[in-house]
């Protein structure tokens, strides 16, 4: 049995079925896909991602490339450009291309090219190794050069790997921009590992959307899993362990509060002391917007890129997350966009376009973030309210009510700190003391994005204890 059918209880799923497992999977609400799901949330035939809208991680899963998800209907549409960030008078973008993203980067070019050209090289060894539980990298690593060079600056901040590798503002910007998914501050140790693993990606994989929403992803799993023997049901909600009919394993893709009351009973006091402490992070406040036309951005290289870093400069994005860090929403955020209509004209009636953006809040915020948001894209893109035609708005209590692992508003399992990193949500990783019961959600490792590793790692380690 697999409660939940986020992304990464549905790989567990398969995972299980592949192995001819009899697999099902029950899910909470009225649509399946947990942090991948879509709808109409402001008019008619306007398409909007729930929660995920942009994929560099699923694409370059070691997992989901094993899959043949393309038969089930899912296609990823590559925009121009994976990523665009506006500066006051200048605009980085990364590219697909190396060579692209340092013209663009004037006399920081060439350290950007020695930083990241011999990642991209090896990029699909260096992601098996980063979404990996620590034990299993350190044993398979096949290039030990390559992964001590990674590795002392994938520990370093975000900040501070910035500033000693570039001079100039726009590569500062796209170093902190990508930095801030790892929704902390950027002056904490490792942050840099996200500069690095997502910069990496977007050369190496791209940042895609989904055509039709990110739901397909979901539905084509789902599908998958069918074709295997596996069940789906909705509208099934699991509040206790008696709610579950027998089976050899139980695998939760919850986090470790719901565990807690759902099996707590079933696992021994020093095991529940254990995830009791277990922490969660920043929440995010998100917009979904209907538009007349396509964003006005001030430098047209914008309408070229799938996802917009609105933020400005390093400074600034520092500062944004280091508020956020202390509890306190910041006044001009750093906010992540993504325009996939521009793209995929799936997702609007024909002229009309979506926009999706959210920036992070202090867990369980009650702040308004709407005008502050609008306010910040306003800068690089004068006139983009006039375009407006409706608006959805997501406080983390919306977003906790539409995916339940989404602790007030955490949409990442969990803080990913380094000292939640490796060993989340205790030692054990996925396994528990009791023999039929695991964890596989974005609260082990490797913690949060659309790429079904966490469901894989989880059904391994039931596949060694629970069947042996």
């Amino acid at each position: 049995m697999v409660v939940g059918s986020g992304p990464n209880g549905l790989a567990a799923a398969i995972r299980l079925a592949q192995t001819g497992k009899s697999v099902t999977v029950l899910e909470a609400e009225d649509t399946i896909g947990g942090g991948t799901r879509s709808a109409e949330l402001t008019l008619p035939g306007f398409i909007h991602d729930v929660c995920s809208a942009v994929h560099p991680l699923a694409v370059g899963s070691a997992f989901f490339r094993t899959l043949p998800l393309e038969r089930y209907g899912l296609e990823y549409v590559h925009p121009e450009i994976p990523l665009a960030h506006p500066l006051d008078g200048a605009t980085a973008t990364l590219s697909r291309s190396i060579d692209e993203t340092v013209a663009g980067l004037g006399s920081d070019g060439v350290a950007y090219a020695r930083l990241m050209r011999p990642l991209v090289r090896h990029a699909d060894f260096l992601m098996g190794q980063f979404f990996a539980p620590i034990r299993l990298s350190l044993s398979v690593a096949a290039h030990p050069f390559l992964l001590a060079r990674f590795g002392l600056q994938a520990i370093r901040s975000t900040v501070g790997l910035a500033k000693s590798a570039f001079k100039q503002a726009p590569a500062r910007a796209l170093f902190a921009g990508l930095g801030a998914h790892s929704i902390q501050p950027l002056e904490n140790l490792s942050t840099g590992g996200y500069s690095l693993m997502l910069g990496v990606s977007g050369h190496a994989y791209g940042w895609p959307v989904a055509r039709g929403g990110s739901q397909k992803i979901a539905d084509a799993l789902t599908a998958y899993l069918q074709s295997l023997g596996g069940s789906v049901y909705t509208r099934r909600r699991v509040g206790s362990m008696a709610d579950l009919p027998p089976a050899a394993a139980y695998l939760f893709d919850v986090t470790p509060r719901q565990l807690l009351a759902i099996a707590g009973e079933a696992l021994p006091p020093g095991y529940r002391n254990e995830l009791k402490p277990y922490r969660y992070g920043p929440g995010v406040f998100k917009l979904d917007w209907a538009l007349d036309s396509p964003i006005p951005w001030r430098d047209p290289r914008c309408l070229r890129a799938g996802t917009v870093h609105v933020g400005g400069t390093l400074e600034e994005i520092a500062a944004s997350e280091a508020a956020v860090g202390k509890g306190r929403t910041a006044e001009a955020p750093f906010v992540i966009l993504a325009q996939a209509s521009l793209f995929d004209s799936s997702r609007a009636p024909a002229g009309k376009h979506t926009a999706w953006a959210y920036c992070h809040v202090p867990n369980g915020s009650t702040v308004d973030m709407t005008g502050r948001i609008e306010s910040q894209i306003e800068r690089f893109a004068p006139g983009f309210t006039n375009r407006i035609l409706a608006r959805n708005v997501m406080a983390p209590a919306e977003i906790e009510r539409h995916n339940a692992n989404c602790i007030g508003g955490d949409i990442n399992g969990g803080s990913a700190d380094l000292r939640q990193w490796f060993l989340r949500p205790t030692r054990r990783l996925y396994a528990t003391p009791n023999r039929q019961i695991y964890i596989c959600s974005s609260s082990t490792p490797p913690t949060g994005g659309v790429h079904g590793l966490c469901g894989y790692f989880g059904a391994q380690a039931a596949l060694r204890r629970a069947f042996r």
